[in-house]
C-alpha cells in the first residue's frame, strides 16, 4: 500500500500560547495533518489546545514523555486516552510502560490510541550516558528500549534517524518508529545531537518525521512544509521499490 507522506509528517507545535498554537495552524492550514503537543503548549494550554486542534480535523500527538510512580502513570494514559489524542509519549521505564498499557485498557475509546515509549532523547549523546551511569552505548540502548517497548505491548517507539535500522534488525515485531529532530540539508542541528534529513530517516526505516523549528520558524510555514512532504514522499516511494 503506497505511504501518503502528508499523513507522516508530524508538526511539533512548540509555541508558548493557545493563540500561537491556533495562528500557527492557521499559516499551514492543510499542508500538515498531525501535530504534536508538547510540554510547553501543553502546560500553557491544556486540554484545550488538543480540543481545538481535534476540531480542525488534525491527528494529535501528545507528547509528554509521562514517568512516574504506576498509579499516576495509569491514570494520566486514561486521561489522555479519553481526550482522543492519536500518540501519546512515556518513558521506556518497565513499570512506566506497563502502566500505561493498563491505563490505555481501562480507558472509554482507548483502542484508538498508540503508545510510543522514548528511548533516547535525540539532544543525548555518549557522553551524557556515561554521566548517568550507563554503559551501554547509544544505539545498544536505544535497542533494548525498543524490545521492552514492543515486549509489553507498547505500538511504537520515539528514536532519532540514527537509530531505525538497528531497530528493525534488533527488534522482532514490527512496531511504529517516530523519528524528531529532523532537519533539511541546509539546516543546522540546533539543540539536537542526532539529527537526520527526512530521506535519510526514512531510508533507515522511520514511520512518522516530527519537525518543528524549520516548519514554525520558516517565512512561509505552510511552503516549508509541502517541501518537506514532497522529500519524505519521494523517499517513502524509494523504499516501496527497494
Amino acid at each position: 500500500m503506497k505511504v501518503n507522506a502528508r499523513d507522516r509528517l508530524i508538526l511539533a507545535l512548540d509555541v508558548p500560547s493557545l493563540d500561537e498554537g491556533e495562528r500557527m495552524l492557521d499559516r499551514v492550514g492543510d499542508a500538515v495533518s498531525f501535530v504534536k503537543i508538547g510540554l510547553e503548549l501543553y502546560t500553557a494550554a491544556g486540554p484545550e489546545m488538543v480540543r481545538r486542534a481535534s476540531k480542525r480535523g488534525k491527528h494529535v500527538f501528545l507528547d509528554l514523555k509521562f514517568l512516574d510512580i504506576e498509579e499516576t502513570v495509569r491514570r494520566a494514559t486514561v486521561r489522555a486516552a479519553e481526550m482522543g489524542v492519536q500518540f501519546l509519549t512515556v518513558h521506556a521505564n518497565r513499570k512506566a510502560l506497563n502502566a500505561a498499557v493498563e491505563g490505555r485498557s481501562e480507558a472509554v475509546g482507548g483502542a484508538g490510541l498508540k503508545l510510543l515509549a522514548v528511548t533516547v532523547l535525540t539532544n543525548f549523546d555518549a557522553g551524557d550516558l556515561r554521566d548517568m551511569g550507563i554503559q551501554l552505548g547509544l544505539a545498544d540502548l536505544v535497542a533494548a528500549r525498543a524490545r521492552l517497548a514492543a515486549e509489553v505491548g507498547f505500538d511504537g517507539v520515539v528514536a532519532s534517524g540514527e537509530e531505525p535500522q538497528v531497530i528493525r534488525e534488533k527488534v522482532p515485531q514490527k512496531i511504529l518508529i517516530v523519528t524528531p529532530g529532523i532537519r533539511p540539508s541546509e539546516r543546522g542541528a540546533d539543540d539536537h545531537a542526532r539529527v537526520a534529513t527526512p530521506h535519510h530517516a526514512i531510508a533507515a526505516g522511520a514511520d512518522y518525521l516530527v519537525v518543528g523549528r524549520p516548519i514554525r520558524d520558516a517565512d512561509d510555514p505552510r511552503a516549508a512544509a509541502d517541501l518537506i512532504v514532497a522529500e519524505m514522499q519521494a523517499a517513502f516511494d524509494a523504499r516501496a521499490k527497494a
